[in-house]
């Protein structure tokens, strides 16, 4: 099998399983996985794939060890160098000019399959060795990466460029870009705290990298291509300040949506930049096409249950959501804690009698969460923590009913900036927060959480006022927040993230030394409070987006 047929395969493999044949193209793939470095990269990313979006431990497991294998393969391929040779750099340029087309490929398929195993190693297992190890791994990943990079523009000016060259430049693109962006979301803290030496990233570098990797005809065109899909869809929403450059999503999905009408993967980012738009109707019956789009990964069906349950919560069609939540608590195994949360939470938004129709009992779901956390890496994952936390007030003999759960949760993953785009929905969930206040300042007795309540409540209309444009409003309500401060009792998450809301609050109003001063104070005077890295991950976008370089902090 050279280096062309094989190439050639994996191309068939992958128009395999973008047109939702999954099996088929593991079957394609499985024969020269032991022989062939594109196979045993495509078979294992294939298990990989899987194993992050079932989470179960056999998965996992599975995943793994197929990566260790193809690492193997790789490794076949990869020149063999003496001991002297390898603690000099892959990239002196006598050795480059010696590197053959085969070795070349080798390296990158090898750095891949480094990255992704790194990944797998995190999520498997909790003790801090696995942590370092994955961490070691990046790292020479990222090496190989920056000096097959360097092959490149050594290499740029030769005449003799063939498809497999640029197999080889797409392979680079992908590695180089992806590093780059996913490094330059990290908050300084972190990367410090990695001690990532020689680790930058660079966002503008990552962003050209992977666009042109995207218009590339190589195999590694639509890995560029999802990387970006991912990146303007999701992290820069949850990690970011809720802009979501829709226009190039939808550029880059639009080729696809043609060569796969009915790929189930390219039907979910269809649907999901319709959510971010705002056309929530639309974007259900997307889900739908694509949850019957195909019936072997049952666990596209659960990223599409997923979002159509926040879909009906934008809507406050809560039953709809319920039925959604439901199904994710019985069929997915991501995050048992997160889904009966999520569960409970849209209960409470419903009248008794639909609680006593589904057959369902609030507090006994609310007591189950914290037994179902799980741990990657040897931590919480913060938005467990955060449900374990606001689940104990329904441990005692006597439950304190929890306020707007649901609407916490909207914020949590900054569902706000999505339903924003809809000022009737914006309207009427102003409306349901409202009415929740009238309710709380007219309770007889008031509960230890009154304040972190009525806090939370005034984070939450803030935002919906903000989106109406009613900015002095919002204004008022942020800073009522920010007054409470020394008497809020549990919720101490409320006032660093009110700052930062309130920040970008004076940014959209063009006031910008006010809006970094409020940041930098979210940034620098709290710690030790629940999704903590969640806000650093924002505030770093946020002041990214207002220009101001990070300072260095000892």
């Amino acid at each position: 099998m050279d280096l062309k047929c094989a190439l050639e395969e994996c191309s068939m493999a992958l128009n395999l399983f973008l047109n939702n044949k999954f099996s088929e193209a593991l079957e394609l793939l499985r024969p020269w996985s032991k022989d062939s470095m594109y196979h045993a990269l495509g078979y294992s990313t294939i298990l990989v794939m899987q194993a992050a979006m079932t989470f179960e431990h056999q998965d996992i497991q599975m995943g793994i060890s197929t990566m260790k294998e193809a690492l193997h393969t790789c490794q076949r391929f990869r020149k063999r160098s003496t001991v002297v040779e390898s603690l000099s750099s892959l990239v002196s340029k006598q050795s480059m000019d010696q590197l053959s087309e085969e070795e070349m490929h080798a390296e990158i398929c090898y750095a891949e399959c480094l990255l992704q195993k790194a990944a797998l190693t995190f999520v498997q297992d909790e003790n801090m060795i696995n942590f370092i190890k994955g961490g070691l791994k990046i790292r020479t990943s990222y090496q190989i990466y920056k000096e097959c990079h360097q092959v490149l523009q050594m290499t740029q000016g030769n005449k003799n460029k063939n498809e497999t060259y640029h197999q080889f430049e797409g392979g680079v693109k992908l590695g180089i870009g992806a590093f780059n962006l996913m490094l330059s979301l990290l908050p300084g803290r972190i990367l410090r705290l990695l001690e990532f030496i020689g680790f930058s990233g660079n966002r503008k570098l990552g962003l050209h990298q992977l666009r042109e990797g995207a218009s590339g005809s190589s195999l590694r065109a639509i890995l560029c291509t999802f990387t970006l899909l991912v990146y303007h869809t999701y992290v820069s929403l949850i990690l970011g300040i809720g802009e979501a450059n829709l226009q190039e999503a939808e550029t880059l999905l639009e080729p696809y949506l043609q060569k796969f009408p009915n790929g189930s993967i390219i039907l979910f980012y269809d649907a999901r930049i319709d959510i971010l738009k705002g056309n929530f109707e639309k974007a259900q019956s997307k889900f739908q096409e694509c949850i019957a789009a195909q019936q072997e990964w049952k666990q596209i069906h659960h990223l599409c249950y997923w979002e159509l349950m926040w879909c009906y919560s934008f809507q406050q069609n809560w039953l709809q959501a319920y039925r959604y939540a439901d199904l994710l608590c019985k069929e997915s195994r991501w995050s048992k804690a997160i889904y009966v949360f999520q569960k409970a939470a849209i209960l409470c938004m419903l009248p008794d009698e639909d609680v006593k129709a589904a057959g369902e009992d609030i507090v006994s779901l609310f007591r189950q969460v914290d037994g179902l956390r799980q741990r990657i890496a040897g931590k919480s994952i913060p938005t467990e923590k955060l449900a374990v936390r606001k689940a104990r007030r329904y441990n005692g003999a006597q439950p304190v009913k929890l306020i707007l759960p649901a609407l916490e949760m909207m914020y949590v993953w900054n569902g706000f900036a999505i339903v924003g785009k809809r000022a009737d929905l914006t309207e009427s969930l102003l409306i349901t927060i409202e009415k929740e206040e009238t309710a709380l300042q007219n309770q007889t007795s008031r509960t230890e959480y009154f304040i972190d309540d009525l806090c939370l409540l005034q984070l939450l209309k803030g935002l919906c006022l903000k989106h109406l444009g009613r900015l002095l409003q919002a204004e008022l309500c942020f800073n009522q927040v920010i007054q409470s401060e020394k008497q809020i009792k549990y919720d101490n998450y409320l006032v660093p993230f009110t700052l930062y809301e309130l920040g970008l609050l004076y940014k959209q109003q063009d006031q910008r030394e006010k809006a970094i001063r409020y940041i930098e104070t979210a940034k620098n005077n709290y710690k030790e409070y629940s999704m903590e890295s969640r806000l650093h991950f924002r505030i770093h976008a946020a002041l990214d987006s207002l220009k101001v370089t990070p300072a260095s902090t000892p």
